[in-house]
């Protein structure tokens, strides 16, 4: 455990920070799953914008990796281009 006070704070930030990262990836990967779950075309065309801003945000924070987030983009614009 750490004894300096500085190493404390640092613990704290960092616990902090985890929490903060997990909830927003948790929700991109949640609405993910929505999207995926869709069967209609133009309701995952509606949910398409909103979840590649999300995609890119969490790029951008460096929560995910942005390679990452270019092949969730064009992995789910795939399934919606196949979708009836």
């Amino acid at each position: 455990m750490a004894h300096h006070k500085s190493c404390l704070k640092r613990l704290r930030q960092n616990e902090k920070r985890r929490l903060h990262n997990r909830y927003y990836a948790k929700t991109m990967r949640n609405y993910l799953r929505d999207i995926r779950a869709t069967k209609e075309k133009a309701t995952a065309q509606e949910m398409f914008p909103k979840f590649q801003k999300m995609v890119d945000k969490l790029a951008k924070q460096n929560i995910i990796h942005w390679k990452k987030a270019a092949n969730l983009k064009s992995g789910v614009a795939k399934m919606i281009a196949k979708l009836a």
